[in-house]
């Protein structure tokens, strides 16, 4: 804090001494300027003769420029080194060290012992794996490991953007989000990111369970599902300013609590890692995969494809699509059949039940079409959701 205080000291007193030397000479400039026309009035005036008027002329157009000349460098070399200044006073902003904490019920030192043990494994992917831990509180908190560069640690500009953005995750609250609570940065740019641990599991084991039938999810569970990540795409759409995009919405990265609640993961966390493939995911909106072009309905054609994983049963990747009859993918086959009025066809058997749930299910096979629009200009905000969606059933 000392070393910074007297930066901004020696900095003040630096621009103060340039903006003084560029005053006076804007003075010098003036001073003369008001000599020259006082002179050339007087000669005016007074009977004697003047000196040669070509050499005086010349020599005061020299002059004029070269005052014009020095003053214009000394006013672009005073905004150069205040720019410089602040910039470099921005990047003195210090690497912090150690655990990040943003939530009174985790203790530092707590928090360090138990990432030290071996924890449970809950999942892995390219680029880091998702762990349990139990704090010495009882606290349980789910921890994800990413290593997210894969030659070596990284130049520090990057490591404190890395950083900022992080402080920026750890400030969302939301009901339907993964809140960050903590994080660690690890030796080669790795970092350790700490959230709340949510018993439910990810939506898409939920629904290999329910293709294994081992779990049963009715219609009016599913539909509180896609509520609830719509909820949370609302939230980061509408409420956060800066607008902030998940970038990496699919069916692994939707958590359920015991209520089967959902909680959007790793939200904006694809910025973070440069070389997140997308793509092989299947939700991935076509702008993405083509042109590596990212918006808000970006993410709305991702919760489209969620939407008819819980309609239908199938995932994006399922080997189905890869048939003729598969029309390529999940949204291809929804609206072909849409389109040929079988519509029906499409529903998990295991959630066609009554009439009333049937009409909210074809319904929300429309909206799921719509979602999946492959121009981002067709496709319905995520606040327009919400409200079709809670249309269909009350909740």
């Amino acid at each position: 804090m000392e070393k910074r205080r007297r930066y901004r000291y020696t900095l003040y007193f630096c621009n103060n001494k340039l903006v003084t030397l560029l005053l006076l000479l804007v003075s010098f400039c003036f001073h003369y300027t008001t000599g020259y026309c006082q002179e050339r009035t007087t000669r005016h005036i007074s009977s004697e003769p003047s000196p040669p008027k070509y050499q005086n002329g010349l020599r005061r157009i020299l002059v004029s420029v070269a005052l014009g000349a020095v003053t214009g460098l000394v006013g672009a070399f005073v905004f150069a080194l205040i720019v410089r200044s602040f910039v470099r006073y921005l990047n003195r902003t210090p690497l912090l060290k150690g655990p990040v904490i943003f939530s009174p019920k985790i203790d530092p030192k707590t928090l360090q012992a138990a990432l030290a043990n071996e924890n449970h494994l809950l999942g892995s992917s390219p680029n880091g794996k998702y762990y349990r831990t139990v704090l010495d509180t009882g606290l349980i908190i789910a921890v994800k490991r990413l290593e997210p560069f894969e030659g070596g640690s990284p130049e520090r500009s990057v490591k404190r953007k890395i950083q900022q953005e992080l402080e920026m995750l750890a400030g969302l609250r939301h009901r339907n989000l993964m809140s960050l609570r903590a994080y660690i940065r690890g030796p080669g740019g790795g970092f350790s990111l700490v959230y709340d641990y949510v018993p439910g599991g990810s939506l898409e084991d939920a629904m290999h369970r329910v293709r294994d039938n081992q779990l049963q999810l009715g219609w009016e569970v599913r539909l509180r599902i896609a509520v609830g990540v719509v909820k949370g795409l609302q939230y980061l759409h509408f409420e956060c300013d800066p607008q902030v995009l998940h970038y990496n919405l699919k069916s692994t990265n939707v958590m359920l609590d015991a209520e089967f609640q959902p909680r959007l993961g790793d939200c904006g966390l694809a910025k973070l890692i440069p070389h997140l493939d997308r793509a092989t995911s299947g939700y991935s909106a076509p702008e993405c995969v083509r042109d590596c072009r990212y918006t808000d309905k970006s993410d709305v054609f991702s919760f489209g494809m969620i939407l008819g994983v819980l309609l239908t049963g199938r995932d994006p990747t399922d080997p189905f699509f890869r048939e003729p009859v598969g029309r390529g993918s999940l949204g291809q086959w929804l609206r072909h059949l849409q389109q040929a009025g079988e519509v029906r066809e499409a529903l998990d058997r295991s959630i066609l039940g009554e009439e009333g749930e049937e009409d909210e299910m074809l319904m929300a096979v429309r909206i799921a079409v719509v979602c999946l629009s492959d121009c981002p200009a067709d496709r319905p905000s995520s606040d327009e959701l919400v409200h079709m969606l809670t249309q269909l059933h009350s909740f």
